[in-house]
């Protein structure tokens, strides 16, 4: 039995706590609640720049310990790695004014290579996301740690509570999670500029001795590798450091939460990442050269370029522990990436009926909280699977970044070539988008080939499992579709034996109650098996029916009114089927995230408006019932029986069955 209403004590007690942890309810009726959940270019670049950012804490590192001995080569890796980083933020500006209302790579694949290509995307997309906050937690516990090497037991424990909190906080909202972490932010552009800047500078002096010794050993290297050997390894390890590019592609998922003009904050947002990684990562890795940068146990690289530069510079310890706190720091704000643009993923599929419709459903917080909890849960799978190894981490990672990546800038290649016109503007950026192409493809088939018994096969196994479960999902729901569609076309057609309106409502004879949906097979086949179930029993019908706030209708300022009106429209469809039958009919209506409790207060008032009242629903009954359709179909009308069960009223569950 539903505990709701059983002890209204422990209930308050619950909604205190749950408005402690995650916040009040946002007010649907303010036309400035989406003013207030958008956020500006910096604040942006703050929740979703971030990612990219913060992935020089590993990104670079993998890169120079993959060039082993021939660290000379840094200078063209350190360069490489700036031009691949402007290559691809171009590309995503251009990517973000074709679909300026976000969606990211799923939105982008599906539209210019097809729904297939599309789910495979956005599948690579969810794993990603997964990973961009194991990752991120995993990495900053390094750099926490790196502080505290005789107390690295706790490091997991730790990374777990870091990962519980962010999804609690996410709940909350999408601009409460930024604002709480852009100190961290402000503390590593800062830190880090010292240190790389620092890094360089202390070696002024001595740069024309580096000079020819970096000449001698690239001649050293030449002689012994030969030009062809020379340049597979820079390939190797600039394949191998994919992770610093890894959070590009944030920005162009994140649209929905700009600030209008959203393009223009979201290519503004893309410019600010583009600038502080290009200079970050490029600017460590030259550093980690000059300096002599080689691994030590239980410090990362930037660990120990911290102390070079403190003991170069007479900072002394203290700035050490600044920036490695910051670089942590960030590091969690930059796991903010998978929690804001992975439940819009989510939701973003949910829409096209990959994945179950659930994932597209707003909390009273007006945030995917179903998306966020998994995206929570899910990540902490990878994290003790891993055992919070950010090398295996980091490959796994990047397959399905760059598999995204690669599927964007095909899907823009082909749609230029496909629109081409002789024109300058064109050619141009069909070269950009055919280099981005080249970038992409070259990292993703060189950490497959090098990586894959590394946890690269993990990635892949878990992308075609997720793969086959969205082709499932999706072929369910076409096949119930289907079936309302022949209902609804076998109800559609009933004959008027009455023309004008019967009058209004008598509210002292028995009334019947009929909560729907939109107008649909099911609400009108609900309606008919009331009134066949009782002959002569309802003198007139009441339809409840609440408009549902989700990720796919909540764009901008008007959408709650055209919610609104577009469930009146559809209940005034009810009344006028009913007058036809000479019955008088009425609607209640209401319109939020919270259907169960909306349709509950809704139809509580209609028993305070009439004397007798018989409330009806209609649910979809499988003839060979399965675990998973609980998942795949909401439980709306049981949920609501419960209620109004506990507050004296009576419902009745009408079935109809289908053959899915």
């Amino acid at each position: 039995m539903d505990g709701h209403g059983t002890d209204p004590g422990r209930k308050a007690k619950g909604s205190r706590l749950r408005r402690l942890l995650f916040g009040p309810p946002r007010d649907l009726g303010d036309r400035q609640v989406f003013h207030r959940l958008s956020v500006v270019a910096f604040l942006a670049w703050v929740g979703l720049g971030a990612d990219g950012l913060s992935s020089s804490a590993y990104g670079p590192e993998e890169a120079f310990r993959t060039l082993g001995d021939h660290t000379y080569l840094a200078i063209p890796l350190a360069a490489l790695m700036a031009v691949t980083v402007f290559v691809i933020s171009a590309c995503y500006s251009r990517i973000i004014e074709r679909f300026p209302h976000g969606g990211g790579g799923y939105v982008v694949a599906s539209a210019l290579l097809g729904e297939k290509a599309g789910v495979l995307s956005g599948t690579a997309l969810l794993i990603d996301y997964v990973l961009t906050i194991t990752i991120s937690i995993a990495a900053a516990g390094d750099a926490l740690f790196s502080l505290l090497p005789g107390h690295a037991a706790w490091k997991l424990p730790v990374e777990i509570v870091l990962i519980a909190f962010l999804t609690a906080i996410n709940i909350r909202g999408v601009k409460e999670s930024i604002l709480a972490l852009l100190p961290v932010f402000l503390l590593f552009l800062l830190t880090h500029a010292i240190l790389v800047a620092g890094g360089i500078l202390s070696h002024g002096d001595a740069l024309p001795g580096v000079a020819r010794d970096l000449h001698a050993d690239a001649r050293e290297g030449h002689a012994a590798l030969g030009v062809g050997g020379l340049l597979l390894l820079l390939l190797h390890a600039y394949s191998l450091g994919g992770g610093t590019y890894t959070g590009i592609e944030a920005v162009s998922n994140g649209i929905p939460i700009m600030r209008e003009p959203r393009v223009l904050t979201a290519k503004r947002t893309m410019r600010y990442m583009a600038l502080s990684l290009a200079l970050t990562a490029a600017g460590l890795t030259v550093c980690y050269l000059l300096c002599g940068i080689r691994p030590l146990p239980g410090k990362t690289f930037n660990a120990v370029l911290a102390d070079d530069v403190a003991s170069r510079l007479s900072l002394g310890h203290s700035f050490v522990v600044l920036t490695l706190f910051a670089e942590g720091a960030l590091l969690v704000v930059a796991a903010q990436a998978g929690f804001l643009d992975g439940p819009r993923v989510l939701a973003n599929m949910a829409s096209d009926a990959w994945v179950p419709r659930q994932f597209a459903a707003l909390s009273e917080r007006l945030t995917t909280r179903n998306g966020i909890v998994l995206m929570g849960v899910a990540a902490l799978v990878a994290l003790l699977y891993t055992g919070g190894d950010v090398r295996q981490i980091v490959v796994m990672y990047s397959i399905n970044v760059f598999l995204t990546f690669s599927l964007s800038m095909l899907g823009m290649t082909r749609w230029l070539l496909g629109e081409r016109r002789a024109s300058r503007p064109w050619r141009r950026q069909f070269a950009l988008f055919a280099f981005g192409l080249a970038f992409c493809v070259t990292i993703l088939v060189v950490t497959v080939l090098e990586k894959f018994l590394e946890g690269g096969w993990i990635t892949l196994v878990a992308t075609l499992a997720v793969l086959c479960i969205c082709f499932l999902v999706r072929r369910h729901y076409r096949a119930v579709n289907h079936r309302m569609q022949e209902l609804y076309r076998s109800l559609s057609s009933i004959p008027r034996v009455r023309e004008g309106s019967p009058g209004p409502a008598d509210p002292s004879k028995h009334a019947a109650a009929v909560l729907v949906g939109g107008y649909t097979g099911l609400g009108i086949h609900t309606t008919l098996a009331a009134f066949r179930a009782f002959p002569g029993q309802f003198k007139s019908v009441v339809f409840v029916s609440v408009g549902v706030i989700d990720s796919g209708a909540f764009k901008d300022e008007a959408a709650v009114e055209k919610i609104r009106d577009r469930t009146e429209t559809e209940l005034r469809k009810y009344v006028e089927l009913m007058h036809g039958q000479g019955i008088p009919a009425s609607y209640r209506m209401g319109v939020g995230t919270d259907v169960v409790s909306l349709l509950e207060s809704l139809c509580l008032l209609v028993a305070s408006e009439f004397d007798k009242v018989t409330f009806f629903a209609g649910q979809l009954i499988f003839r060979n019932e399965r675990w998973y359709h609980r998942i795949l179909h909401n439980e709306t009308a049981f949920s609501v029986q419960r209620r109004l069960q506990l507050e004296g009223q009576t419902m009745v569950i009408l079935p109809a069955r289908v053959g899915a």
